[in-house]
């Protein structure tokens, strides 16, 4: 797809003959002055926009542009409406409408009141009385008026939405970046972002106006942040008093041309409209050569908008309370790519998890069964109407593995994200290997007695890592509970624990271009409770793990997470799924009082200290799944391989 084009090359050459490429009429500082017309025919045209008012120098209809005359000479008005305007930019051959609207509602004896006859109080007629001689602008200001009026009624009636963060002004006033798209192939338009970047001009509402009509200008973009663009309208150039963010998949935004082939009114801001005497001559030097979006952006966008998992779809998924087994849970909701799963047995839908369709904490159902992963039978019979298991291909594919000959086996030691406390690396073991190239995982120092907070990762998962690594990166290693011979030291421990070191060769090495910078804003699944979208930070990057900082919260709930995880979002991806961002801390209301400790900024599951008797909430002692894990037996013998990240002492 060519992200890019010339805007001199936009419209073909017999086009131009009639109209530009920025939809201007060639005669722009020019006017008719012929008399009204009043034969009676008709042209299927598109409709078009309503003439516009006197106190700006120019009218587009119909994809051209006039000049208001200065008197009553070349005026017309419209049969249907009463509305007067500039002839030439009248409907038709006949000069009798100001619209295709108009005219068929004319044509088809509409019985829907006009325009004129609604402000005046008039019932509706077959062909309305007009009044020649009142002023075009009393006319529309009345009709503005009405409009605000209609407005203000149908305000009064909604609910005062709640007060959203605004990335704009917050990455502006921290003076901060935010990280690429291109950074999130799993987002929409992530892997088709192309070349959008700095200095691409656009077609956008222009706001700058006293029009009751929708009115377009072009801007430029100045800054990017994500999905959302700082955005300065053509004419201002060092002047930033107008500018304003606005998010680029949104349907308002249109690559330059747009109005043209639309028919849309192109009008400079008003603060600026006096500023060029020639428009047009202008526009056409300063957008020469320049570029735009792609031509099929927003067909792209709304393709990048359509997922495959549809409500009540049956998928196994991790339970939150037992780490170490799954559960069938249902679809509930679909929001941007993320999934609302309600676990099979709830009986009013609260007992609920959230996770992107990528995640690899969700399967197919039979995924467990296939590679010996513990797992909760259902006590539900038999699917409900509606229900239907989500097909294979829907989940995110791990890479294949060879099993044979060199692998880890049941407790080697390595180092490994701690699932219920994402801001420290520790110190763990492999309980048991399952097929395909997934293990169980445990936290040494924390395991509970029956092994119910292993956790299952692939031996290509960027969570897990040889032994030295956090040593080698100068990350801070968390030792087991318990541990005393601090501070701690690879070699010792596994000459204590008789144990050796995964070799270094298993491990997933492969580092992409990912292209986060440290500094960079994003918005960030808060893990330890994944139904929250919030404003974070990139702290710290090593190779290809991130550091997540949540603006506004203390360090030790930071987290660390791939930079390919699903679970990060490019500025601006909750206001284009319609999903609520959570602000940073200090501007929301969840503070607590100066002379209470802080908790947590949500209602967190598993955190630290306390994660052992959340795990054994509900637990029940007799239950019995499929099988039991099976402690792994020490190898006694030394690895070579696995000496590689271990600091040797003299």
């Amino acid at each position: 797809m060519e992200d890019t084009r010339d805007l001199a090359e936009r419209t073909p050459r017999s086009e131009r003959k009639r109209r530009d490429s920025f939809g201007m009429f060639d005669g722009y500082d020019s006017c008719s002055e012929e008399s009204t017309s009043s034969s009676s025919s008709e042209d299927s045209e598109d409709e078009v926009v309503p003439s516009i008012p006197a106190s700006l120098p120019i009218i587009k209809n119909n994809g051209q542009v006039y000049t208001y005359p200065d008197g009553k000479a070349g005026m017309a008005t419209c049969e249907m409406c009463g509305m007067v305007g500039v002839r030439d930019a009248f409907y038709s051959k006949t000069k009798r409408f100001c619209s295709v609207s108009c005219s068929r509602s004319y044509s088809s004896n509409s019985k829907k009141a006009s325009i004129l006859a609604r402000l005046q109080g008039k019932p509706p007629t077959k062909k309305a009385k007009v009044l020649q001689k009142q002023p075009l602008v009393a006319k529309l200001a009345a009709y503005a008026q009405y409009q605000a009026s209609q407005q203000n009624q149908a305000k009064s009636k909604a609910v005062v939405p709640a007060e959203t963060f605004d990335w704009g002004q917050y990455i502006c006033s921290n003076n901060t970046i935010g990280a690429p798209v291109s950074c999130f192939k799993h987002a929409p338009m992530g892997m088709c972002w192309g070349a959008i970047e700095e200095g691409v001009r656009i077609e956008v509402q222009n706001s700058d106006t006293n029009l009751s009509t929708k009115v377009y200008w072009i801007a430029e973009i100045i800054k990017l942040a994500g999905f959302k663009a700082l955005l300065r309208y053509e004419g201002f150039d060092g002047d930033n008093n107008k500018d304003f963010w606005c998010n680029l998949c949104i349907p308002e935004v249109h690559p330059v041309g747009w109005c043209a082939s639309s028919g849309k009114p192109l009008v400079p801001p008003k603060s600026i409209q006096h500023k060029y005497s020639n428009w047009k001559a202008f526009l056409v030097k300063r957008l020469t050569g320049a570029k735009t979006l792609p031509p099929d952006f927003a067909a792209k966008v709304h393709e990048n908008m359509q997922f495959p998992f549809k409500k009540l779809m049956r998928v196994e998924v991790v339970d939150k309370n037992y780490l170490c087994r799954t559960r069938v849970a249902l679809v509930e909701q679909v929001i941007g790519g993320r999934l609302r799963l309600v676990y099979e047995e709830s009986q009013d839908q609260s007992d609920d998890f959230w996770c992107h369709m990528y995640s690899p904490l969700i399967h197919n159902i039979g995924w467990s069964r296939s590679i010996g992963h513990r797992f909760k039978r259902s006590d539900v019979a038999r699917k409900a109407e509606g229900q239907a298991d989500a097909p294979a291909q829907y989940f995110h594919k791990v890479k294949d593995v060879d099993q044979s000959g060199d692998w880890f086996k049941d407790g080697m030691k390595l180092e490994a994200i701690d699932p219920l406390n994402l801001s420290a690396i520790c110190v763990a073991t492999v309980r048991k290997v399952l097929a395909d190239g997934y293990l169980m995982i445990g936290i040494d120092g924390s395991e509970a007695v029956d092994g119910s907070d292993w956790f299952c990762y692939h031996s290509t998962s960027p969570s897990i890592f040889p032994v030295g690594f956090c040593e080698i990166n100068e990350i801070e290693l968390t030792p087991p509970r318990g541990y005393t011979k601090l501070p701690f030291k690879w070699f010792d421990y596994l000459r204590e624990a008789g144990s050796i070191a995964a070799p270094v060769k298993l491990f997933n090495k492969e580092v992409p271009n990912h292209g986060f910078r440290q500094g960079m804003k994003l918005e960030a699944v808060d893990l330890m409770e994944p139904r929250l979208v919030c404003v974070a930070t990139v702290t710290r990057i090593v190779h290809r793990l991130l550091r997540i900082h949540f603006d506004g919260w203390e360090d030790e709930y930071d987290q660390w997470v791939d930079c390919e995880s699903p679970d990060l979002y490019p500025v601006g991806w909750c206001q284009l799924t319609g999903y609520q961002l959570q602000p940073p801390a200090s501007q929301s209301n969840r503070e607590m009082p100066q002379s209470v400790p802080k908790q947590k900024k949500k209602a967190q599951q598993y955190k630290g200290q306390k994660k052992k008797s959340l795990l054994r909430m509900k637990e029940e002692a007799a239950e019995v799944d499929e099988f039991t894990f099976s402690q792994g037996t020490s190898d006694q013998e030394s690895n070579g391989s696995g000496s590689y990240y271990i600091k040797q002492e003299p």
